[in-house]
């Protein structure tokens, strides 16, 4: 500091620490956290990421062949999806962006109902099992169901429930205000809220380094006066372990956090995009080599828990599970067009009661799913 400014003292200060516990070659580095010896577990942890990349792959392949409408591919950040699957438990709630279908079907929605979605078809956001019934659809516009999660926070602590609602987002979103509001009311109030921010180096075609002057996302979170952290992203047993650390301080009692996963997007930002007009090839080369399928099968064929045999059965069942759900989406009878109007309000207004019998009377489009 120049020695003539007038400053006396420090008033604060921050460090940003990062969690690693595979390498990019799939080599343990010092010593794994409890639930790495479950066999099961890990497991089931790597089954999960297999069948969310077939059904990822399904899912372009759709769209490409004009039955499904713009997708947004989560190839590369399976392990994020697979981590906030098992690091919440059911009670708590989950508001998604777009990417973390993993964590979705981990939770009960059905493959089919996430290309509903895409297909345009509001029953893709009707989730009616098992722990996603609690939770939020997808949010496709940029942030603006991060400040939702301090309605569901605060629902939570008004009521003494010992609960967790978990937010997340891109970098991309970290620069608009939803975001900043949301972070600055979550530890004024000392909510039990986890904002989790997959930051894949791209917001659509801008680079992180243009995106933001910080030189973290996980840093923005000293401004709301929360702890914040970095964890590879690609790394899932690490990614659980921080996710589940700030779950349970949240759930504690211990306010709210933020969690920033370094990861990176190995498609295009959506199928309407095409990223090689912004990225190199050698960038996304560079970028394979630290896949987080790669990198965990590694780990846990060294380490005795995994086989050829169970690779070749595993593919071949996520690929049928993953047909199976394209199928069924594929003979969903489409929604009535009047349809638009049943959720607009608990009771339709006079005005719009006209308009919803003339919708009804003109009947289905032709060709319309």
């Amino acid at each position: 500091m120049d020695s003539n400014h007038s400053a006396t003292r420090r008033v604060a200060s921050f460090e940003i620490f990062y969690t690693q516990f595979l390498s990019q070659d799939g080599e343990a580095r010092g010593d794994l956290p409890a639930f790495a010896k479950d066999v099961e577990q890990l497991r089931a942890m790597y089954q999960l990421m297999i069948r969310t990349r077939a059904f990822d792959k399904k899912a372009v392949a759709l769209q490409r062949t004009g039955q499904l409408g713009t997708y947004a591919a989560c190839l590369g950040q399976e392990a994020i999806g697979v981590a906030i699957g098992h690091a919440l438990k059911a009670d708590d709630v989950f508001i998604p962006a777009y990417r973390e279908y993993a964590a979705q079907f981990a939770r009960g929605v059905p493959m089919r109902d996430i290309l509903l979605y895409w297909g345009g078809d509001e029953r893709g956001m009707n989730y009616d099992s098992g722990p996603s019934m609690l939770d939020f659809p997808l949010s496709v516009p940029i942030g603006t169901h991060v400040p939702q999660s301090i309605g569901v926070g605060y629902a939570f602590k008004l009521r003494k429930e010992p609960r967790v609602v978990l937010v997340s987002c891109g970098d991309g979103a970290t620069s608009k205000g939803d975001f900043y509001e949301a972070v600055s009311s979550a530890k004024v109030w000392n909510l039990p809220i986890v904002f989790l921010v997959s930051n894949n180096g791209w917001a659509i075609s801008l680079p992180f380094n243009r995106q933001t002057g910080a030189e973290t996302v996980a840093q923005k979170a000293f401004a709301g006066g929360m702890p914040g952290e970095q964890v590879d992203g690609n790394d899932v047993i690490a990614t659980r372990f921080v996710l589940e650390r700030a779950i349970e301080r949240a759930r504690r009692g211990e306010g709210p956090s933020l969690v920033e996963a370094v990861t990176y997007r190995l498609h295009d930002h959506t199928t309407a995009d095409d990223a090689r007009r912004y990225r190199s090839a050698e960038e996304v080369e560079a970028a394979w080599d630290r896949c987080p399928v790669k990198r965990y099968k590694a780990w846990l064929e060294n380490s005795g828990h995994w086989s050829a045999a169970d690779e070749e059965a595993l593919q071949t069942e996520a690929t049928a599970t993953a047909e199976a759900a394209a199928q069924e989406f594929l003979k969903i009878e489409a929604q009535a067009p009047e349809s638009i109007f049943d959720h607009l309000y608990a009771t339709l207004p006079k005005t719009l009661e006209w308009q919803r019998d003339e919708v009804a009377a003109r009947g289905p489009i032709a060709g319309a799913h």
